[in-house]
């Protein structure tokens, strides 16, 4: 072990590991503090249903003239927010919309998307967010799954959506988005053809009832189906509520930050953003495309503290020619998979705080965090970034995420056995929409089980080291795939990387990489493989060694911007009958 490894080995040391088999699966029904299972909720004196449409109400009430919202040229205060959004929900009343119906949106990052999140639960419909980079088999299909009655889509979207009944099911009604804010608008049409609600007076709230019960879906966020059929992953309003609240106090925002929306809301609702930023009164920045020169635009222009987004936009954003140190410091949460400990310590040398978390859409978005801590400023940058590349504990409001076998017992800490990554609590999804043995599966052991392998380390902080489907096994060894491809981004030359395995007849699957170079490579493409062998060998075992390099121009991504290693994996293993060769 080098100097630097042992260094982090013995900071980690930190906590006694708890006694295997401490957690035991729990009863799904939920109990009393009898014993007793439990009737529905009424709300009471000591008691209101937690509801994210209330931070409207209370920030409107308390940062009336607050810029709420910036787009391209115009902006506008809370005062206003709130008014768009009681007559957008108004809208929706008109039109027949009830509890429990669906209004599906198929928007960029526009107001149009950050008022859905509020316009469309203040009625008691469930919000159903649609990807803008799926095509119009699966909008369809998503349409006539979750069965929606009205259909929020922008103008550049909508050759998206098909016109006959067989495309869109139940689909009555299709709003368009012009997004240009003004009176010709046909969503502006829209919002304020049932207007009860003007700047004259004060919101009118209780046009609309407070929800009744709290564990009622808020919102359906279909997964990207890389292996089959999106599944509506449901989210109830609690955990909305609490996953927002966690945002804010992990992200350390107030009614000071300004946020860009980088991060598309319609993943995951925005990872609960379009909440958080509402509830601490924060300024939101749209940005309707991603456009890297426009970001450092705003970045430099607009005070910008807090943004999101995948490593794949971070290490677009670093590298981009406009990168400089920023005066003030902004807060960047990375998600959807582990960061490079290279990608970290060049955001830090920018003025950049990466915050670290991991979660999935099942568990609305991030639910661990890579906390820092304080003795940690002791060591390195290199150091730092290594502990940061951590996925780390559970979100303050969410229970403890466990590492178990395949009986369900927690893994030693020793950061070095591998188990399943699993969890429960108010943030993990109520279940897929329409697919109860989908549902069954997923929660066996009375834990959502998340596919993903990874490690705890004697500080009780998890690392991920694979994919369940994604593990290499060469030769009866295992072999991480993050941990080689953390290795090759750690070369100069390599911007972005993807580990798969390929068959090999002696030791069944070996390693194979797939890179993307910078623009300012200096090393010859046809030099790449060799030099990425020779680099590897410096630090890693025989076995772990890539068994072949190749370049690409870019790496096939899903529409949320994970890394399809799908299709890597299929260019490997091609004439092949199975995927597992002795």
């Amino acid at each position: 072990m080098d100097t630097a490894r042992r260094r982090i080995s013995l900071l980690s040391r930190t906590i006694t590991p708890p006694t295997r088999g401490l957690h035991n699966a729990p009863d799904l029904k939920e109990q009393t503090s009898f014993g007793q299972e439990a009737g529905p909720f009424v709300p009471t004196v000591s008691r209101t249903e937690l509801d994210p449409v209330n931070f409207l109400r209370r920030s409107a009430n308390v940062y009336p003239n607050k810029i709420a919202v910036w787009h391209e040229s115009r902006s506008y205060a809370y005062s206003i927010l709130a008014t768009r959004v009681l007559n957008y929900a108004a809208s929706l009343l008109r039109l027949g919309i009830r509890k429990g119906d669906r209004v599906a949106v198929l928007l960029p990052n526009i107001p149009a998307m950050l008022e859905s999140h509020f316009a469309v639960p203040l009625t008691g419909a469930i919000l159903v967010t649609i990807n803008t980079r799926l095509n119009k088999d699966e909008v369809g299909y998503i349409l006539r799954d979750c069965g929606a009655r009205i259909l929020v889509v922008d103008h550049e979207l909508l050759d998206l959506v098909g016109g006959d009944q067989a495309r869109t099911g139940n689909l009555e009604h299709i709003v368009r988005v012009d997004d240009t804010g003004s009176d010709i608008d046909p969503y502006e049409q829209f919002i304020y053809s049932s207007a009860k609600n003007t700047l004259d007076r004060p919101p009118c709230w209780t046009d609309f009832p407070s929800r009744s019960d709290e564990r009622e879906t808020i919102s359906i966020n279909y997964t990207s189906g890389t292996t089959g059929r999106p599944k509506g992953v449901m989210y109830h309003s609690r955990g909305a509520y609490l996953n927002a609240l966690s945002e804010c106090l992990e992200m350390g925002m107030s009614s000071e930050s300004v946020y860009l929306w980088t991060l598309p809301m319609f993943h995951c609702n925005g990872w609960c953003f379009p909440w958080a930023t509402v509830a601490a009164g924060a300024t939101n920045v749209m940005l309707r495309k991603i456009d890297y020169a426009q970001i450092w635009t705003l970045l430099t222009t607009l005070n910008v503290s807090h943004y999101c987004g995948a490593p794949t936009v971070h290490t677009s954003i670093i590298h981009h020619p406009a990168a400089r140190r920023l005066p003030q410091q902004v807060k960047c949460m990375i998600a959807a998979a582990p960061p490079s400990p290279t990608m970290i310590a060049k955001m830090m040398e920018l003025n950049f705080v990466p915050v670290h978390v991991y979660g999935l859409t099942e568990t609305y978005g991030p639910i661990t965090i890579c906390a820092w801590q304080s003795h940690w400023k002791t060591l390195t940058p290199v150091e730092q970034a290594a502990l940061l590349s951590r996925q780390g504990q559970n979100y303050t409001v969410a229970d403890e995420v466990r590492i178990v076998d395949e009986n369900m017992n927690d893994t030693p800490w020793d950061g070095e056995t591998m188990g399943e990554v699993v969890m429960r609590g108010n943030n993990v999804m109520t279940g897929y929409y329409n697919d109860s043995v989908g549902t069954a599966k997923a929660f066996q052991g009375g834990y959502f089980h998340s596919g993903d392998l990874g490690v705890r380390h004697p500080d009780g902080y998890i690392e991920l080291r694979d994919r369940a489907k994604d593990i290499i096994i060469s030769g009866g060894e295992n072999i991480s795939t993050i941990l080689l491809e953390n290795t090759i981004l750690a070369h100069s030359s390599v911007f972005e990387c993807a580990v798969v395995s390929s068959p090999h007849d002696k030791w069944g699957e070996v390693p194979v990489a797939y890179v993307v170079l910078k623009p300012d490579a200096s090393i010859p493409i046809d030099r790449i493989p060799d030099e990425i062998v020779q680099w590897c060998k410096q630090t890693l075992a025989g076995f772990q060694v890539p068994k072949g390099v190749k370049v690409l121009k870019e790496l096939p991504r899903t529409s949320t911007g994970k890394v399809r290693k799908t299709v890597l994996r299929d260019m490997e293993w091609s004439g092949k009958t199975k995927r597992i060769q002795g």
